[in-house]
């Protein structure tokens, strides 16, 4: 699932981040609705990246890492 896409950690003061992102162009940020995650763009971004720098974040990962304990 996303060949040719490189996974990066970002890592901030609250939450570590993990984005998937390939291709060459402009950027293009995908971002998912709720309760969907980056997966769901899996079989676009490929055709995407074909022409923009596609950026795909996952955002549950996040919400539960800043979740109050």
């Amino acid at each position: 699932m996303f060949e040719g896409f490189t996974r990066t950690e970002i890592a901030t003061s609250g939450a570590r981040i993990h984005p998937r992102h390939g291709g060459d162009g402009p950027p293009l940020l995908l971002l998912h609705g709720n309760p969907l995650t980056h997966v769901s763009w899996h079989k676009i971004a490929p055709r995407l990246a074909e022409r923009f720098h596609v950026v795909a974040r996952g955002f549950a990962r996040l919400w539960r890492q800043r979740r109050p304990r």
